[in-house]
């Protein structure tokens, strides 16, 4: 019987994968924890587990009218960010990929009611940075799938993947992290304005209102309350998280939703990325304390 070792909220920032004296520049001479936490969190996490799947809830993925779980046997290629080319370009990838696992996963969805899921293993399909740029820090030789956010979906219809997903994954024999690889509050200042706000101090987050909603979900990950979370979904919502959250959402429903009691460790401090609130929050053992009965 597979299980889920571990997971973790993610920030997949650019500048955790600019030059050290980019980073440096940006943020008035010091080192970003994001880009320090993640090395950390390899040495403590990754290399103790070793895990043989990285599931990736990728938050710059859109699918339109069902979700996709990349299923190749590897994806290899250069990565150039269409959004931001100049600081992500031809940037080499190669990762293994799980196609048992993928397509387990689509053969649940298929018996599960309104749940869409298509393994997905064209060797032409793109990749996005919210799954490239954690490789430097985290790969080994562990096999990596991303999985889409489907933007027509409502956080029932993520919280069903996130179910199929831990299906899915305890009827193989796989140690399986999941990663929900994106941001807290998304809202970016403007473009004449952007500049005076790279630096990480939260000062620079796009509203009062958004540093005390990211501060709050994560004061409820410190405590394991991820009941807490859920409930305040609709308010949360009102300072945009990226993807609408999607990708936490297929994390906790993995996890058993509002019954996962795992307190989250951070693995950086809370940082602004141009107007976006960001942290690596890791969930060790984040099934134990529920059961499918209690859920």
């Amino acid at each position: 019987m597979g299980e889920i070792v571990g997971a973790a909220l993610l920030s997949h920032v650019p500048t955790i994968v600019l030059p050290e004296e980019i980073r440096r520049e940006i943020n008035n001479g010091h080192e970003s924890t994001l880009h320090s936490g993640l090395h950390q969190l390899r040495r403590d996490v990754f290399d103790r587990l070793r895990p043989d799947v990285v599931v990736v809830f990728d938050s710059h993925w859109f699918s339109t009218v069902e979700f996709v779980v990349t299923s190749a046997d590897r994806r290899h290629g250069l990565f150039t960010s269409e959004e931001l080319p100049r600081g992500m370009s031809s940037v080499p990838y190669d990762m293994p990929g799980s196609r048992s696992l993928a397509e387990r996963i689509g053969e649940i969805a298929q018996q599960t009611n309104d749940c869409w899921i298509t393994p997905i293993d064209n060797e032409h399909l793109p990749v996005t940075y919210a799954t490239v740029n954690l490789l430097p820090f985290l790969q080994s030789d562990e096999a990596w799938i991303s999985l889409s956010v489907c933007q027509t979906a409502e956080a029932r219809d993520f919280s069903l993947v996130g179910e199929v997903v831990a299906r899915a994954v305890a009827d193989s024999d796989l140690r399986v992290v999941l990663v929900a690889s994106g941001a807290l509050s998304h809202t970016f200042h403007t473009l004449r304005t952007v500049r005076q706000h790279e630096a990480a101090d939260i000062t620079h987050i796009y509203s009062e209102a958004a540093r005390q909603a990211d501060e709050r979900v994560l004061d409820a990950f410190s405590r394991g309350d991820h009941a807490q979370v859920l409930a305040e979904m609709p308010q949360f919502a009102q300072v945009k998280p990226e993807g609408r959250f999607a990708h936490y959402l297929m994390m906790i429903g993995a996890l058993g939703g509002a019954n996962c009691v795992a307190p989250g460790v951070m693995y950086s401090q809370y940082e602004n990325a141009i107007g976006t609130g960001q942290a690596h929050v890791w969930f060790e053992q984040p099934t134990a304390g529920w059961t499918k009965e209690s859920s």
